[in-house]
């Protein structure tokens, strides 16, 4: 049963809410997690849905497996699963397999939106990764999201917190903005215990930017049990000031 929306961070958050990288491998399973508890914290439903999962042997319980034992959210789906731990495109070629055109993924995820208050969408890789044969990226699936039915849709980039972020992290902001798109926040995907100089001036910056810093999930946070990460996922995503 809907509810109605919510807020993270200070941040209202529409319907639809893609989460994206500027890497592989950047935390965007633990935000996706993370994001899905604090929203369910506050009574939203939720529900999850990856485009592509590559990387992962067909009785493997993949990235929405991982949420749905961190977060506890029931509705975890994938588009297509890929074995080889590639890039969408360059893994389907090789297991001679089809990939869903852009079209099916914005109405799987309209389906979804029509049922809950919020469905979260976790990309492949960076910003720039085709999710289909036809060159279409996760940057063109937001841009669909938004000019759908079940717009608007919301970009929350999850980045890294050492040497090479804040280039990496502001070509992500630029490639949204010259697309259209503006990211209702960023999140930090691994915050160390002990951060370095770098890493603590870094955030320094990050806290400055237009696009707000909504939290830093602490590193190894993946590691919890599902009851502490859902008690704790909370207050690693709160207003800030």
């Amino acid at each position: 049963m809907k509810r109605g929306k919510v807020s993270v961070a200070g941040a209202e958050l529409p319907g639809v809410v893609l989460i994206t990288g500027t890497d592989t491998d950047v935390g965007k399973t633990v935000t996706t997690a993370a994001l899905a508890a604090a929203l369910q914290a506050q009574g939203a439903c939720v529900a999850v849905y990856k485009p592509v999962q590559t990387g992962v042997a067909p009785g493997d319980g993949g990235d929405m497996g991982e949420v749905r034992r961190l977060a506890g959210t029931d509705e975890c789906l994938e588009g297509i699963r890929l074995t080889l731990p590639m890039a969408p495109v360059a893994a389907a070629v090789r297991e001679a397999k089809v990939l869903p055109a852009l079209a099916v993924h914005a109405a799987a995820i309209a389906d979804l939106a029509a049922k809950y208050d919020h469905v979260l969408v976790e990309g492949a890789g960076g910003l720039l990764v085709a999710l289909d044969g036809d060159g279409n990226t996760i940057a063109e699936l937001a841009r669909a999201l938004e000019d759908g039915p079940a717009s608007p849709c919301a970009v929350v980039v999850v980045c890294r917190s050492g040497l090479g972020t804040l280039n990496h992290t502001l070509l992500t902001l630029e490639a949204l903005a010259v697309r259209g798109l503006n990211a209702t926040g960023l999140v930090v995907g691994a915050w160390p215990r002990d951060p370095s100089v770098v890493e603590l001036d870094n955030r320094v910056f990050l806290e400055q930017l237009p696009t707000p810093l909504l939290g830093c999930l602490p590193e190894k946070a993946s590691a919890l049990s599902g009851e502490h990460f859902r008690a704790a996922a909370p207050e690693w995503l709160h207003e800030r000031g």
